[in-house]
């Protein structure tokens, strides 16, 4: 039985993901986790083939363990693994209460990273494994700190990765948007205005094209927009001390010197 493997799929990236393989890909099922049921089985009555939902929250073990044994019962083939499940907190350090920092580490790295190696024993030569990055992947990002470390976490583990799974013949390859329209905002923006500017917003159905199209270029980064590459070249070419500087003028932070 050849699947896909959807994680965040109730809205958003997730879900448009789930809806863009539907299409493009012939599976006989399609695996969706998330939090919220109502919305996954929304999605699974529109979707063009069979829908499996898991209403987990991966921050918790439990629900790691219950998609291993999901795996062990049914012994898929796993065609695609796409880990879209993420949250962040846009705050000064400090005011972030230390429960939703781990968590966030725990959804953004933890999960994630057992999710991989949970499904690759599943996969065979062909098969692909997606996680969102972003591009705070390239940078420190004051007042979202701890977001943009773990996803610095999932940019260099999934290119190594993506090496050590070569000679499986089995691609992995991180997703580094800009700035997208999704839920994202409802769970990270504060009252604290830690973070006003926005410089461009995307559509998420387009930075899911774009992936889809370097999935199968052999890439092991998407980066949509021109723009968002140049930021991405700087990041890499300018001291990072002045990178956030720059950063800290933009979100009229002046007083903050990094």
């Amino acid at each position: 039985m050849s699947i896909a493997v959807i994680t965040g799929a109730s809205s958003g990236m997730g879900r448009d993901f789930a809806e863009e393989i539907a299409r493009i890909e012939d599976l006989d099922e399609i695996w969706l986790i998330a939090r919220r049921e109502d919305k996954l089985k929304e999605l699974a009555g529109s979707l063009p083939c069979p829908a499996r939902i898991f209403a987990l929250d991966l921050i918790e073990q439990q629900s790691i363990d219950s998609y291993a044994k999901a795996l062990t019962e049914t012994a898929p083939e796993i065609a695609y693994l796409v880990n879209a499940s993420g949250f962040g907190r846009f705050a000064y350090a400090p005011e972030v209460p230390l429960k939703d920092d781990l968590d966030m580490i725990d959804l953004n790295v933890k999960a994630l990273t057992a999710l991989c190696f949970l499904s690759i024993p599943y996969m065979k030569p062909g098969s692909y494994i997606i996680n969102m990055g972003s591009l705070s992947s390239f940078q420190p990002v004051p007042y979202i700190n701890i977001y943009g470390a773990t996803k610095a976490y999932v940019l260099s583990f999934t290119r190594a990765l993506n090496v050590e799974l070569r000679p499986l013949g089995i691609r992995a390859m991180a997703v580094c948007p800009g700035w997208v329209k999704t839920e994202f905002f409802d769970h990270a923006v504060t009252d604290n205005g830690a973070v006003t500017y926005y410089n461009k917003l995307w559509e998420s159905k387009d930075v899911i094209v774009k992936a889809m199209k370097d999935l199968k270029k052999g890439k092991d980064v998407s980066v949509l927009g021109a723009g968002v590459r140049f930021q991405v070249l700087l990041c890499k070419l300018l001291p990072h001390r002045l990178v956030m500087k720059v950063w800290m003028k933009q979100q009229k932070h002046s007083d903050r010197t990094a």
